[in-house]
């Protein structure tokens, strides 16, 4: 199977002979290193989410808006990033492209690390370091594109399910770990100096926001090495752009760009912006503690979404998760302060675990339904003949790996645009309402979308 290195010449996951005797495993170490790599991206994405909240205690000093535009720079020049990195794979290899691509998330942690240590650091110096948290945002869709080439149909919404959902826990695992390390001198001098506040309660505390680029780091190291020396390259998912481009072609990849939008979107989205605006809302309650709980909840059940459009197919699963979004913001809008009343912080983040489970259940079925629809539209449209069929599932395999690449990118941007909103509507309006009546029109077309055009009785593509 391997001529040279780590590179993987034959590679026909279809075939259960194949499978059972070598694919599998080959296919499993590659997914369990991705997802561990793909977890620390999400982590150095999100590190903003739970730093922001905690400037102030470190001596930093800024605005409400000038502290969301923190927590929504690094989704949107990871989603940017996304669009490039969906390509990638084919062109550098998996293997290869995983490692160099978890490497450059030392740079963020090592510069946050550095800045975070000394609060006259200028807030143009604390956006370009937003940006570059970037980095970590753009590796998902070069890891699910990767993933993706070595399982069979029948198992990709698992595979897939799991690399990302495990990954997702990423969010949740910076919101839980970095409050704990800022509060202790884990790294003694080397970390440098902590810094005083007063708590709630009077009482003189120190934190240490450096550590939550720190920590990090040994983590990163050790990830790097672990793709370099485990993971393979498949010969037969080797493209260039140019072949890769024709999915710009495709209707299908635009309109589960807009799905994944609405269900990734939401999720990296509400993750971002939750503890601010819970912070904005609530101002008794510490978001810190409970920031961690809706992300953790998404990433769970990602597997689980994944699993069930296996066995029922991903666009019923697709169709009543954006219904059930509907109604679980129609929830939060019913729990938020409004009109002099001060709200129900209870309900109001139940409403919003309930959301995180939703987005997590789309993420699994809308990127079960990639594969599946890309697969049989290149196969449809081949002669039956055995050659053409298996170039037609070659063809299939890479414009979806392509697909959940490009889709992850656009996606993401949902990211920059919902902690925005919430910004934007509360400036403008004193209220985060507005925004969130957006967001429930928006799912309203998904819902339209799904239907229409995979999940109706003799619609164009069943999935």
């Amino acid at each position: 199977m391997m001529s040279s290195g780590y590179v993987l010449n034959h590679w026909e996951p279809e075939k259960s002979e194949f499978w059972q005797k070598q694919g599998s495993r080959i296919a499993n170490r590659n997914l369990w290193i991705s997802i561990f790599a793909l977890m620390l991206a999400f982590i150095i994405w999100m590190l903003w989410s739970v730093v922001v909240v905690n400037l102030g205690k470190a001596g930093f000093n800024f605005s409400k808006n000038q502290m969301f535009w923190l927590t929504a720079l690094p989704a949107l020049s990871g989603a940017t990033l996304r669009i490039f990195y969906s390509f990638l794979v084919p062109i550098f290899g998996g293997r290869r492209w995983t490692a160099i691509s978890t490497a450059s998330l030392l740079i963020p942690a090592l510069g946050m690390g550095f800045a975070l240590r000394d609060p006259t650091t200028s807030y143009p110096t604390l956006l370009v370091l937003a940006l570059l948290c970037g980095f970590g945002g753009g590796n998902f869709s070069s890891s699910m594109s990767n993933i993706s080439f070595f399982f069979p149909k029948s198992k990709k919404g698992l595979a897939t399910g799991m690399n990302a959902g495990i990954g997702n826990l990423g969010v949740s695992v910076v919101q839980f770990v970095v409050p704990m390390v800022i509060s202790l001198a884990v790294f003694g001098t080397i970390g440098g100096d902590g810094h005083n506040y007063a708590a709630a309660d009077g009482v003189q505390k120190t934190i240490w926001l450096q550590n939550a680029g720190f920590v990090w780091v040994p983590f990163i190291v050790l990830s790097t090495l672990l793709a370099w020396f485990g993971m393979n390259d498949i010969a037969d998912a080797k493209a260039s752009f140019a072949d890769q481009a024709v999915i710009f072609k495709r209707r299908h990849n635009w309109l589960m760009c807009w799905l994944y939008l609405g269900t990734f979107g939401s999720f990296i989205g509400f993750s971002a912006g939750l503890a601010l605006l819970t912070q904005s809302q609530f101002p008794n309650v510490n978001p810190t503690k409970y920031a961690f709980l809706g992300p953790l909840v998404g990433a769970m059940v990602r597997p689980i979404g994944g699993w069930i459009s296996d066995k029922v197919g991903g666009a019923v699963v697709t169709l009543w998760t954006f219904v059930g979004m509907i109604l679980a913001v129609l929830g939060v809008l019913y729990f938020l302060p409004a009109a002099g009343a001060t709200g129900n912080f209870e309900g109001f983040l139940g409403m919003f675990i309930l959301l995180f489970a939703l987005t997590g259940i789309g993420n699994g079925s809308t990127f079960r339904m990639i594969p599946v629809i890309f697969l049989c539209e290149r196969q449809q449209a081949a002669n039956k003949d055995e050659a053409s069929q298996r170039q037609a599932t070659l063809d299939g395999g890479k414009e979806a790996a392509a697909v959940l690449g490009f889709s992850g990118a656009v996606g993401a941007y949902g990211g920059f645009f919902i902690p925005k909103s919430f910004g934007t509507a509360i400036d403008l309006t004193g209220s985060p309402h507005a925004a969130l009546w957006c967001f429930i029109i928006f799912y309203a077309t998904c819902v339209l979308v799904t239907w229409w055009f995979y999940a109706r009785r003799n619609s164009t593509m069943p999935c």
